[in-house]
């Protein structure tokens, strides 16, 4: 049975969705850094982009987020998703997946999935992947454009959401081993 599979990549890119699906068909938990951070920020009465200021200068969201992706992928058997899960998890994880799909896409996702009309979706995911980028380097050192710690990096544009995620499961079946329920491979 599949242990843990990380699955990063900027916001708008399907992390959540295809992230469910592969947890669904392997019978595994399911940990959203991102869900995590909005929940943080509603629970304050905040929007992301206000969040996503006073975690730059206060590190102990990011490492409420980070820390808890690290004891999800010590329990096993979870699919974590985030922007930095492929870090976080390290060797625990058994496959790490990078989604990535054209900016113009992203953005029409996130305006559809936010209700928000496209440039101010666009403005939101500009502002919040920038100030990303500064505080993961600033905590961790961490490069979230260093792609080299995934195992596979799929363009989730090139097909539809049904065959894309049937495509991932494959290649985690494949890759990880005969992830099914109730097979051991490990």
């Amino acid at each position: 049975m599949c242990k843990v599979i990380a699955i990063g990549g900027p916001h708008g890119t399907g992390k959540s969705t295809y992230a469910k699906a592969i947890a669904s068909e392997f019978g595994l938990r399911l940990s959203s850094a991102g869900k995590l951070f909005r929940e943080i920020a509603e629970g304050r009465g905040l929007s992301l982009e206000e969040m996503s200021e006073i975690a730059k200068r206060d590190p102990s969201i990011d490492e409420e987020i980070d820390g808890l992706t690290k004891r999800e992928v010590e329990r096993g058997s979870v699919v974590v998703e985030g922007q930095l899960v492929a870090w976080m998890a390290g060797d625990g994880a058994d496959m790490k997946i990078y989604l990535f799909a054209p900016d113009e896409l992203r953005f029409k996702r996130i305006a559809e999935r936010d209700r928000l009309d496209i440039e101010r979706a666009k403005e939101q995911t500009r502002i919040r992947e920038a100030a990303q980028k500064e505080r993961y380097f600033r905590l961790y050192g961490i490069d979230a454009g260093d792609l080299s710690v995934y195992d596979l990096l799929v363009d989730t544009s090139l097909l539809p959401l049904e065959e894309t995620a049937r495509f991932l499961t494959k290649a985690v079946e494949a890759f990880v081993g005969q992830c099914k329920r109730g097979r051991k491979n490990f």
